[in-house]
């Protein structure tokens, strides 16, 4: 393989100004809002050349969010003490606390963002 297997994600989202808020506030970051022909993209910062997929929140009929249903995505952090601090604060609930992983894998935590999607959070401390 020449990269890894996820190239991009989009969550879905209900309400794209409140995704946006949360977001923002959860991970300290900027997200740029486009409409293509009726489909609303909130694209998250990219850092080219670096590893990791790219993606956006995406506001349409047809992406509908879910907390048990669908793939589970898992943002990167440094600590994830630090977002999952900010979760409940910013409108999210979470869902499971911040728990060792195992056999060195490091750290993860679940969350349900304001749209209702159940989002994971992962970092190495």
């Amino acid at each position: 393989m020449e990269s890894n297997m996820v190239g991009w994600f989009e969550v879905p989202v209900i309400d794209m100004e409140r995704a946006k808020k949360f977001y923002e506030a959860v991970f300290d970051i900027a997200i740029s809002v486009h409409d293509l022909d009726g489909l609303r993209m909130g694209w998250f910062p990219s850092a080219p050349g670096k590893s990791g997929a790219m993606g956006s929140l995406v506001q349409h009929g047809s992406y509908i969010p879910s907390d048990t249903k669908g793939p589970v995505l898992y943002f990167s952090c440094k600590d994830l003490s630090l977002e999952l601090g900010r979760v409940e604060g910013a409108g999210g609930t979470v869902l499971q606390a911040k728990k060792e992983i195992g056999d060195g894998h490091g750290f993860m935590a679940l969350l349900k963002d304001t749209e209702g999607n159940r989002i994971a959070l992962h970092s190495q401390l």
